[in-house]
């Protein structure tokens, strides 16, 4: 992944680019917009004397990315796996207030990845992986908090039971379903939305 430098004395990592512009359109409104995409209205949230409810905020906006980032690296690292599920959803909260270095600003971003699957151990096991490279939440300078969910489709006869567990980076929780004991999260290569 990495190029080395004509004379081959030193390697630079790849990089990637994610080009945008954001324009005025009038009152408390902008518009974002990215090459070949529609564009995105903006404005403020109401919380913050925002007077459309309906239009997206740009908090909304930094929570949707880091739960949407962890849903489509699972769902990268699932279809490489050959993992088979029926559902799959991030519920998500971003908490703001006033921060430890004084100033107001998120505070730590809450993730709840459920996923419904006969294939518990591997869903888990891709579940963790996704939430440790996912490159939004990676990128935060603020607790990415993960709470996990494997459950069987409806249809199954087993009994779900719940228990969790703290992963040790203190940036995580896991929940398991099933009883089973998730053992230690494996990584594997860097992998992202």
């Amino acid at each position: 992944m990495a190029t080395a430098a004509s004379s081959g004395a030193a390697l630079r990592p790849k990089e990637f680019h994610f080009p945008l512009a954001v324009e005025w359109i009038g009152e408390r409104r902008v518009a974002a917009r990215v090459a070949d995409k529609p564009a995105i209205e903006i404005t403020p949230p109401p919380v913050f004397r925002g007077t459309d409810p309906s239009a997206w905020s740009p908090e909304d906006f930094l929570v949707a990315a880091a739960a949407s980032c962890l849903a489509v690296t699972f769902t990268g690292l699932a279809a490489r796996a050959k993992l088979s599920y029926t559902k799959l959803k991030v519920d998500a909260d971003g908490v703001a207030g006033t921060r430890a270095d004084g100033r107001f600003g998120f505070t730590r971003l809450l993730l709840r990845l459920q996923v419904e699957t006969y294939e518990a151990e591997e869903a888990r096991r891709l579940a963790k992986q996704a939430e440790e490279t996912c490159l939004v939440s990676a990128s935060l300078d603020l607790p990415v908090e993960t709470l996990i969910e494997v459950v069987a489709p409806p249809a199954s006869d087993r009994t779900n039971t719940r228990s969790e567990v703290h992963l040790p980076s203190g940036r995580a929780a896991a929940s398991v379903r099933n009883g089973a004991d998730p053992g230690p999260g494996r990584t594997g290569g860097r992998t992202s939305c």
